[in-house]
C-alpha cells in the first residue's frame, strides 16, 4: 500500500507544481519592480506564455543595481554561455555603455536582440503638488536650482537624469545646479514623489501612466515629437511648451555573448510574433508603449549608432565618465 500512496503523492504534487517541472527563459530586469526594464520583462513573458511562442516559461528576476550595470556585469562575467536567458533593455542601457559606465563592457560583450517598442520621456509630480506646470518647476530652478529636487528610475548621468538637464539646458540653467535623486527602478521614484521625498519624477510614461490614470500624479510634460495616443493624449509636448526637447525611448532585449546561433535565430522569431501580434498591441495600449520594431542585425546596427551618438550628447553635458 506504502508504494501506490507515494506515487499518488508524487502524482499529486507535479500536478500542483506542474508549471516548474517546465524548462525555464530568465529575463533580468536590472531595476526593482514597477519600472520600464521590470515591464519589459513582465509584457513579454505574459504574452509568450499566452501564445504558447515557446516551451519554455519567461521567469522575470529582477536585479538592481548601477543603471543596469550590475546585471550587464552580472550576464558578462556569469552568463556567458547562458541560453535561457535574456536582459531587458532600453535607451538607458545605451546612454550607460556611451558613458564608459558599466567599466571594461562594452556593447560587443553581448547580443542585442531587437526593439519592439517605444516608450516616452515624461515630467511628472504628485498630483497634489505646488508644481502645476512645466513652466512652474523652470521658474523653481530660475530661482534656487536645487529647490525642485528631480528623481527618476535612473543612475545618475542615467537617462532619466538626462531628460531634466536638457529641459533645464533649454530654459538657459546650468544644468550642473539641478538636484538629481537615483533610484533603482522607476517604481522607487513614483514611491518617494508620492511620499513628498523628491519634487518631481523625471522618467516614462508607461511607468507613470497607472498613477496618472489613478490620479495621483500629474504630467508636466511628454518628451515627444508629438502628443501620444490614447490616455495620456491631454499631455503637452515639451515641444509645445516651448522646450525642443524629445526624449524616444525604445523597449528591447539583450542575450549574453556565448548564446547559440539556434538561440538567437528563435528569439528573433519570438520578438517578431510577439511585435505582430494583437496581445501585444494590447501591452501597448495598457502601458502607453508606441509600435516599434526593430529586431537581429539592423538592431546591432542601430545600437552601435545610438552608442556613438550618445556619448557626443554625454560628453556635451559633462555627463562621460572622462568628464
Amino acid at each position: 500500500m506504502k508504494k501506490p500512496l507515494l506515487l499518488i503523492c508524487c502524482l499529486i504534487l507535479l500536478f500542483i507544481t506542474g508549471c516548474e517541472t517546465r524548462e525555464s527563459v530568465e529575463c533580468i530586469a536590472p531595476a526593482n519592480a514597477g519600472g520600464g526594464w521590470d515591464l519589459t520583462c513582465r509584457a513579454l513573458g505574459n504574452v509568450v506564455a499566452d501564445a504558447q511562442l515557446i516551451e519554455e516559461r519567461i521567469r522575470v528576476l529582477n536585479m538592481p543595481g548601477a543603471g543596469g550595470g550590475v546585471a550587464y556585469a552580472h550576464v558578462v562575467t556569469e552568463r556567458g554561455e547562458g541560453e535561457q536567458v535574456l536582459v531587458a533593455a532600453s535607451t538607458g542601457t545605451t546612454i550607460r555603455l556611451a558613458q564608459g559606465l558599466y567599466g571594461e563592457f562594452s556593447t560587443d560583450d553581448v547580443h542585442w536582440l531587437g526593439a519592439i517598442g517605444v516608450d516616452y520621456g515624461m515630467i511628472a509630480v504628485a498630483v497634489d503638488s505646488p508644481f502645476k506646470t512645466l513652466e512652474d518647476v523652470v521658474e523653481a530652478w530660475r530661482t534656487d536650482p536645487g529647490s525642485a529636487t528631480m528623481g527618476g528610475g535612473s543612475a545618475v548621468g542615467g537617462q532619466d537624469h538626462m531628460m531634466s538637464l536638457l529641459i533645464a539646458k533649454e530654459a538657459g540653467i546650468d544644468p550642473a545646479q539641478l538636484r538629481y535623486v537615483p533610484f533603482d527602478g522607476g517604481g522607487e521614484a513614483l514611491a518617494a514623489a508620492l511620499g513628498g521625498h523628491i519634487a518631481l519624477v523625471s522618467g516614462d510614461a508607461s511607468s507613470n501612466q497607472a498613477q496618472i490614470e489613478a490620479g495621483t500624479m500629474r504630467a508636466l510634460a511628454v518628451l515627444s515629437e508629438k502628443r501620444l495616443d490614447g490616455v495620456l493624449s491631454h499631455i503637452p509636448t515639451a515641444k509645445e511648451l516651448g522646450y525642443d526637447v524629445e526624449w524616444p525611448i525604445w523597449r528591447g532585449y539583450y542575450a549574453p555573448k556565448g548564446t547559440s546561433d539556434e538561440t538567437l535565430q528563435k528569439w528573433y522569431k519570438v520578438l517578431e510574433q510577439t511585435e505582430q501580434s494583437e496581445a501585444w498591441a494590447d501591452v501597448r495600449e495598457q502601458y502607453g508603449l508606441q509600435p516599434y520594431a526593430l529586431i537581429g542585425e539592423p538592431f546591432e546596427a542601430f545600437i552601435q549608432q545610438q552608442v556613438e551618438e550618445l556619448s557626443v550628447l554625454s560628453e556635451e553635458m559633462a555627463l562621460s565618465s572622462g568628464g
